[in-house]
């Protein structure tokens, strides 16, 4: 039995790690309207508390690492964080947003609970350190290029800029070109830093640039996947949910749609809401 990781504070009686309940962050991908925001937030706050769980909101104002230059990136920074803002004060629900350059940190601090380091940006020093010091909660994604031990010198960057709020999220691991795949070792081996480990569970069943220059995905892993890890004592999970995902604008074959979630989320409450530390 591992020891319970930190318990974090993410924003008023919002916690993860330690013996907190298992915090769900869902949301879409990106930014499409205001209304649409709207929609997914209450339904995904809804649906996550009535199972037992916490629940912290997610979307990004820009998805910045396209395969290609045609993709669709969202509203930008500023537009983008004040719908994000909106949707924060109506539902009264912590956020959590991607940051992909030091001219975003500040601004995002602003509206943000958690800010979310890129899996492709995960061994940038001064980029983690920057982020660390706005004194927000930072979620690292560890790249699907690193190996899950090599996670605590992450926390360690974060930890020298004074910040000791971490977060750390698997997202897969590649294997060969255009493939991801989910190790649950890795899931063990972060949860030795001592941090809350939290598994995204949409983002390790994508196919990186394989349907001709846009991301493809096998859905239909996501739940099995989200249960496995959730046996296995991860504090939280990262859904990426969309009301059609099959005509989303970033990354529809590996979210989920509203029914599929609401089914996760009454699997995972069978499972056992609120036990941790199963590993």
């Amino acid at each position: 039995m591992l020891k319970d990781t930190k318990k974090i504070n993410i924003a008023g009686d919002v916690f993860i790690g330690g013996d907190s309940r298992l915090c769900i962050i869902a949301g879409p991908c990106v930014i499409e309207n205001i209304d649409m925001l709207h929609a997914a937030c209450s339904f995904l706050k809804n649906e996550t508390e009535k199972a037992g769980f916490s629940y912290v909101f997610k979307t990004s104002y820009d998805k910045a690492n396209r395969t290609s230059l045609k993709g669709y990136r969202g509203p930008g920074l500023e537009k983008g964080l004040e719908m994000i803002a909106e949707v924060k004060k109506k539902h009264a629900v912590p956020v959590l947003v991607d940051v992909h350059e030091a001219s975003q940190i500040g601004p995002a601090a602003e509206v943000a609970d958690i800010l979310q380091v890129p899996a492709f940006l995960c061994r940038q020093t001064d980029f983690i350190a920057a982020v660390a010091r706005s004194g927000k909660c930072v979620n690292i994604k560890k790249g699907q290029f690193v190996a899950p031990g090599d996670a605590r010198y992450m926390v360690e960057k974060a930890l020298e800029a004074g910040n000791d709020r971490v977060i750390l999220t698997e997202r897969g691991y590649s294997f060969g070109y255009n493939n991801l795949v989910f190790d649950p070792r890795s899931l063990y081996f972060m949860r030795k830093t001592g941090f809350p480990v939290v598994f995204d569970a949409t983002h390790c069943v994508q196919m990186p640039s394989a349907t001709g220059g846009t991301s493809g995905g096998v859905r239909e892993l996501v739940l099995p996947y989200a249960r496995s890890a959730y046996a296995m004592g991860v504090d939280g999970l990262f859904l990426e949910a969309h009301p059609d995902p099959d005509s989303a604008l970033c990354d529809g074959p590996n979210m989920l749609d509203f029914t599929l979630f609401t089914e996760l989320m009454r699997q995972l409450n069978e499972l056992g809401a609120g036990i941790y530390n199963r590993i």
